[in-house]
């Protein structure tokens, strides 16, 4: 004689009266934040640049280094959800 569950009993495991559900997941949401086209951020960065070394009265400094910070800068302000293109000489 074999030990299993004895007959009229549910084997335990499941949701009670063994019916499985299954969830769904929740619907993905998008942020409403408009995205950036590679033209518009190199644009965005070109007149960080631009502004970087008008502040300094274009002397001395490295174009390259305010490319590449301008770059850190508007990276940053786009994943902060600032994705609108916005003029950005009044930010710091």
């Amino acid at each position: 004689m074999s030990k299993s569950a004895p007959s009229g009993r549910a084997k335990r495991g499941g949701s009670a009266g063994n019916t499985t559900t299954t969830q769904q997941p929740a619907p993905a949401t998008r942020l409403t934040t408009p995205s950036v086209s590679p033209d518009q951020r190199h644009a965005m960065i070109a007149e960080t640049a631009y502004l970087r070394a008008a502040a300094r009265g274009f002397s001395g400094g490295d174009p390259v280094a305010d490319w590449l910070a301008s770059e850190r800068d508007v990276d940053a302000l786009l994943s902060d959800g600032h994705g609108d293109g916005r003029d950005m000489r009044n930010s710091p």
